[in-house]
């Protein structure tokens, strides 16, 4: 019983995302509801964060996929779309930032900062090369050290 219990909820959230999308904002033309559906995986739910418009259920993202459709519907391209949609909202509503000098830091941060890593890393390992590690034993360890090999 509870093992069915669990796949009966396991389907029902694994299906969860289906639902976001309401039957009423499906366009008529499959070509441009499959686009519409591809832009909106790529924005940001303003309400939710780390959701797109396709896979929320609050309102600014119905609004955000009823404008997508609305402005794909009246002949724009993709990208037209987005810029439309970064010019109101901002890059933040993109899921994935675009490439750009403002946003060079962002995407250049973590390999800058491998490499600095990498390259401290390999000076403090030649630095090490040829020095002896710890620190030298005293006369009387040298004398227990003999005595315990002797045996």
């Amino acid at each position: 019983m509870i093992r069915r219990l669990f796949l009966a909820l396991a389907l029902f959230l694994a299906a969860a995302p289906t639902f976001a999308v309401n039957p009423d904002e499906v366009l008529p033309d499959p070509a441009l509801e499959t686009r519409a559906r591809t832009i909106s995986a790529e924005l940001r739910c303003m309400v939710c964060q780390n959701q797109s418009i396709d896979d929320s259920n609050a309102d600014l993202a119905r609004d955000l996929r009823l404008l997508v459709r609305r402005r794909l519907a009246d002949g724009d391209t993709d990208k037209q779309v987005l810029d439309y949609i970064v010019s109101r909202y901002g890059e933040f509503v993109l899921l994935k930032p675009r490439f750009t000098e403002k946003t060079l830091l962002l995407w250049g941060a973590p390999v800058t900062l491998f490499l600095f890593g990498g390259l401290a890393l390999a000076v403090y390992a030649r630095r090490r090369v040829g020095k002896p590690t710890g620190t030298r034993l005293t006369p009387e360890e040298e004398a227990r050290l003999s005595e315990i090999l002797d045996k």
